[in-house]
Order: C-alpha cells, then sequence, then structure tokens
C-alpha cells in the first residue's frame, strides 16, 4: 500500500475509537487490520515495558489488562499523522479515566509499521511515570480477566 493509503487507515482507526460515547468506541476496524504476527513494542525503562507478540497477547495480555484499570474503553484522540513508506507515525492523547477517578490522559507517539494493509508493528512512546502512577505497575503474570472483544 503507498504512503497516503497507509495513512488513511491509520485515520479511519483512531476516527472509530475516539468517539466521545464510549459505548460508540469501535475498534473493530484496528483489531481486523493487526496482523496475526503483530508485535506491540511498549519502550522505555520501566514495568510496562515488554514486547506483545502476536495479535492475542496484544488484545488479550495488554488491551485486556488495560480495561481492567479504565472505567470506560479506552479513548486515544490523534492529533497528527506523518506517513513515510510503511511507516505512519500518530501523535496523540488519552482522555481516559481509572475506576477510582484518576484521569489517564497520556501523551503518545505511536510508531506504526503496515505491510499489505496490516499492522506488523507498533512502537509506542508515552510518559511512563503517569502510565505508572495513573495504571499500576504492569502484572508480572498476564491478566486476562477481561478478554478483548472482536
Amino acid at each position: 500500500m503507498s504512503a497516503s493509503a497507509n495513512k488513511k487507515l491509520m485515520q479511519d482507526i483512531f476516527a472509530a475509537a475516539a468517539n466521545p460515547d464510549p459505548a460508540a468506541r469501535d475498534r473493530a476496524l484496528f483489531t481486523a487490520s493487526l496482523a496475526d504476527d503483530a508485535r506491540w513494542v511498549v519502550t522505555g525503562q520501566y514495568s510496562w515495558s515488554r514486547t506483545f507478540t502476536g495479535k492475542q497477547s496484544i488484545l488479550n495480555d495488554l488491551h485486556a489488562y488495560v480495561r481492567t484499570r479504565l472505567r470506560d474503553r479506552t479513548r486515544t484522540v490523534a492529533h497528527r499523522f506523518i506517513a513515510d513508506g510503511d511507516i505512519v507515525v500518530v501523535e496523540a492523547k488519552g482522555d481516559n479515566v481509572t475506576p477510582e477517578g484518576v484521569r489517564y490522559d497520556n501523551d503518545y507517539c505511536l510508531v506504526f509499521r503496515l505491510e499489505d494493509g496490516k499492522i506488523k508493528e507498533i512502537r509506542e512512546y508515552c510518559d511512563s511515570v503517569l502510565t505508572e502512577k495513573a495504571l499500576g505497575p504492569f502484572p508480572q503474570t498476564p491478566v486476562r480477566a477481561v478478554s478483548w472483544p472482536d
């Protein structure tokens, strides 16, 4: 796919998932666009820093756990997309609250690598101090309290 097609796909994914109404947020396009062998790399040197390998690990180990730590479905609003070939960089801001009422509005720089219309790799850069302050440390063992819906 071209850089513009890759950028459009990421814009569509973020638009569907950024609805202010939690019930209307749609992750179906993200899930459908995630390659089975995708990798999500949480950068840095803190408890969340690790690589989630495979679509099921990304959805069930990372995203399902994050959902247990937020009041509503996650909302991340993108405000800049930069595309170059198979890479799309997205600057975004979270709009979330924990069950305890703590705001979790992290700033993100997400670097997506796509191949044939599928997301193959995501590198996440964010405020690690805020992540651990609001969400706590990432569990040592996987927590699968909630499955990611298709």
